[in-house]
């Protein structure tokens, strides 16, 4: 078991004591992945206790959690109380990210001014409307909105703080006027928010490096070291195998008992929130996999898993003894109290 991995293990709260509900999994975590929205779920649940799908859904409709572009130029889930902040700090760099794609898709800021105002009309009244069916709006007003096009137009409003997610309409997802979605705030102080990300990265994935840290935010390294300045005693270090890691104090936990499996989607956090240092989750899994989805045994990745109907597909790349074998059937049936059926493991 590696130091490190179980370290983070407790910090993610994929071990020890988990949060009391999807929110708190949420805040804790400032913003989580969620790019695969059915497995997404699955990583907040797994940091809860008894949370299932149906649980997950209800807060999601609600907007107690909403999705949006944020950070990278993916979809996260965050609180309302934290998206205005976290878009204010981190949109003018997914823009930087994005501008190749603004200008291969002939989107410029006279068009996004008027596909913004456009957008906040429609959704205005509580609104929820599907991607299709803006597009169609759009479309009517004279605005080409289609393919990846659309996209940038969806993620342009998202990022400029004039939609958000919706609650679903059966398995359809919607959008959502932001102001409707997500409380009024004061202005953002700008390194008050960059101390508040610096905070809650560090003492929710730590121990991790300033790379790690840059990497997942989309800031500069200089801009992470200037967090860390700002937090200042919040935090500790400690050089590994030659890395700076940086940690909050009294942080390390103790490890469940061997063999632990988790079954972790593939942007989950404990996977996601590292660059320079992801070596740390093991090497067992190297190759390509056959499989979209990570196992961990004792936070070491083994092998890959996926969801299928009432089965869990599993490959690992070695022979499990008994234990580890009976922990892998564990860890199947706690997927399977979230998703509330029975799930066979094949594989």
């Amino acid at each position: 078991m590696h130091v490190i991995a179980a370290w983070r293990m407790h910090n993610q709260r994929l071990w020890g004591d988990p949060r009391a509900t999807p929110a708190e999994v949420v805040a804790g975590l400032a913003a989580m992945q969620a790019q695969e929205f059915a497995v997404a779920r699955w990583s907040v649940a797994q940091r809860c206790t008894g949370v299932t799908a149906a649980a997950m859904d209800a807060a999601y409709d609600a907007g107690e959690i909403l999705r949006t572009h944020l950070l990278r130029p993916t979809w996260h889930f965050a609180l309302p109380a934290d998206l205005r902040w976290l878009l204010a700090l981190t949109a003018p760099r997914v823009h930087a990210l994005n501008a190749y794609y603004y200008r291969r898709t002939e989107l410029d800021d006279a068009v996004f001014a008027r596909t913004n105002a456009l957008l906040a009309g429609v959704l205005a009244g509580g609104n929820h409307l599907t991607r299709q069916e803006l597009a169609a709006f759009l479309a009517g007003e004279g605005i080409v909105a289609a393919g990846l096009r659309m996209g940038y137009i969806l993620m342009r409003a998202e990022l400029d703080a004039v939609i958000c997610s919706g609650a679903r309409r059966g398995r359809q997802h919607t959008y959502a006027l932001f102001d409707e979605r997500v409380p009024p705030g004061p202005p953002v102080d700008r390194d008050a928010a960059l101390a508040e990300l610096t905070r809650r990265y560090f003492t929710s994935r730590g121990p991790a490096t300033v790379k790690d840290f840059a990497r997942w935010s989309s800031l500069t390294v200089a801009e992470c070291r200037a967090g860390l300045e700002m937090v200042g005693s919040a935090l500790v270090d400690e050089t590994l195998d030659g890395r700076i890691y940086r940690y909050a104090p009294g942080s390390r936990g103790t490890p469940p008992p061997s063999p632990r499996v988790d079954l972790v989607q593939c942007y989950d956090e404990v996977v996601m929130s590292y660059s320079e240092s992801r070596d740390v989750l093991g090497g067992e899994a190297d190759g390509t996999p056959t499989l979209p989805h990570a196992i961990l045994l004792d936070g070491q990745l083994v092998g890959y898993w996926r969801p299928a109907g009432k089965t869990v597909e599993a490959t690992v790349r070695r022979t499990l003894a008994a234990p580890a074998h009976r922990a892998l059937r564990d860890a199947v049936y706690r997927y399977a109290a979230f998703v509330g059926t029975p799930v066979d493991l094949v594989g």
